[in-house]
């Protein structure tokens, strides 16, 4: 049995910060809790370190009974997943700075992303479990963080919803099992095209409501908004792009290494959650006038273009790297909107943000860059993203499910326009200057941060997707 700790070294320096960090914290004066803040920051540096030295070294291997994978896919999510906790912790420093649950918000920050992190390499069913498990219950608590009515509401949704359909993934669990008589994605594989139909459908649609509910998908996406509008700012960006990045590399990972062999027609069954997840995400948006509800409604549509590449998975090479390269884009995006809304607090309603580009021309600029990104405007990662995942989707042998995607992005642009045109907007009924006063330089430095990547990922699109290439480990 291969037991190399080495390999889990930013899963490792997570949870060990976020152990080292509740201690400390416990002792620290209210005016020093800033230093689990750093403490968390260099975590995740330590990861992305040896992620990059992992990559670079291609020491790709399973670990612990081949319950954990170390390839492609992990190496480049955790990527991802490093690089979006940086910018989330960048955004939140203003909103928890002296806040006598500092040490806390850090802590419970790097436990939901070591159990996202876990996530993407499960290479077991019970892993995969485990891994949900430490990624639901922090975030949980983090949705609560403000402590206040609505907070408490969305906090409360999110929990039952969760509980719910994580009941429902341990079902699926016990009936994979009993099918398969493993829960190894290796032995499964051989396991269940021999299995009874019944038990593997049922089994699978369980275990994959779970990881829908991790992504935001329909009909599993019900938390997304009230979370969203409910949790503080910091919280509302988390919880729309880290939870798709660990449920939808976890549930490729699952389609492509457990289940290719069975007679399950889940190519079917989730190229129809993906057109409705896209269609339903997009309507709902058209007429919303709180800026983090239609964020949360633009990520559910999001959503429906990653599941593209999951219903392809085993049908064509295009479906992981459009995936992975998808997901990283979305995370600079949509992160970089988000950091714009936290460091605008006042301003809450589209109407809100009329005048911005003329008093705050640079969080004006990285606004529009996220919002024309989101719909797939070129030269953004967001585009590039969107031309694999659809040419993934013809290859694969779903080109109506492409051309149901074109028109749900041309649709998208009409209510990305209505937050843009207020941007350059000048009327008497111009918001106060109030509306624009911002948080501090935290959030700003990470939007431009954030938007910066967005472009760079589109511009350098073509060095990028080498990296997302790879078999997936048995």
């Amino acid at each position: 049995m291969n037991e190399n700790l080495a390999a889990l070294v930013p899963e490792l320096a997570l949870v060990g910060t976020a152990v080292i960090g509740l201690l400390a914290g416990s002792w620290l004066p209210r005016r020093r809790q800033w230093i689990i803040a750093v403490l968390a920051a260099a975590a995740c540096a330590a990861g992305l370190v040896a992620t990059g030295v992992t990559m670079a070294t291609d020491r790709e291997q399973t670990v612990f009974a081949h319950a954990f994978a170390v390839d492609t896919a992990t190496d480049f999510g955790r990527l991802t997943v490093l690089g979006a906790l940086l910018l989330i912790a960048g955004m939140s420093v203003e909103t928890v700075r002296g806040h006598k649950r500092e040490t806390e918000y850090w802590v419970l920050l790097l436990l939901t992303g070591a159990g996202t992190l876990a996530l993407i390499g499960a290479n077991d069913l019970l892993t995969l479990f485990a891994a949900y498990l430490l990624a639901s219950i922090p975030a949980y608590a983090l949705a609560a963080y403000a402590k206040d009515e609505r907070g408490t509401e969305a906090a409360l949704k999110y929990y039952l919803m969760g509980a719910l359909l994580g009941t429902t993934m341990l079902a699926g669990t016990a009936l994979l099992y009993a099918a398969g008589h493993a829960t190894l994605y290796r032995e499964l594989n051989t396991a269940l095209p021999t299995a009874a139909y019944g038990l593997v459908a049922v089994g699978l649609v369980g275990v994959l409501a779970g990881l829908l509910f991790k992504a935001g998908a329909v009909p599993a996406h019900f938390w997304v908004p009230d979370v969203t509008d409910g949790a503080p700012t910091p919280v509302a960006a988390y919880v729309t792009t880290l939870p798709k990045i660990g449920g939808l590399i976890a549930g490729f990972r699952l389609l492509h290494q457990a289940v290719p062999g069975t007679d399950v027609n889940w190519p079917l069954l989730l190229g129809v959650v993906a057109a409705v997840t896209m269609t339903l995400g997009n309507l709902a948006a058209f007429f919303q006038s709180s800026v983090k509800r239609l964020l949360a409604y633009s990520t559910i549509s999001q959503v429906g273009y990653l599941l593209m590449a999951l219903a392809v998975a085993t049908r064509t090479d295009l479906a992981q790297r459009s995936l992975l390269f998808y997901l990283a884009a979305y995370a600079a995006t949509n992160l970089a909107a988000f950091a714009v809304v936290t460091e605008l607090p006042h301003a809450r309603t589209l109407d809100d943000y009329r005048g911005l580009a003329r008093r705050r021309p640079g969080l004006a600029a990285v606004l529009v860059v996220c919002l024309l990104g989101l719909v797939g405007t070129p030269p953004t990662g967001v585009f590039l993203g969107k031309l694999e995942i659809f040419s993934a989707a013809v290859d694969g042998g779903f080109t109506w499910l492409a051309a149901l995607a074109v028109a749900n992005t041309v649709a998208s642009l009409f209510y990305y326009l209505r937050w843009l045109a207020p941007l350059f907007r000048l009327t008497p009924a111009e918001p106060s200057a109030t509306a624009f006063a911002v948080s501090g330089r935290w959030s700003a430095a990470t939007a431009y941060t954030a938007g910066a990547a967005s472009l760079l990922l589109g511009v350098g699109g073509g060095a990028v997707l080498p990296l997302t290439t790879g078999p997936l480990l048995p």
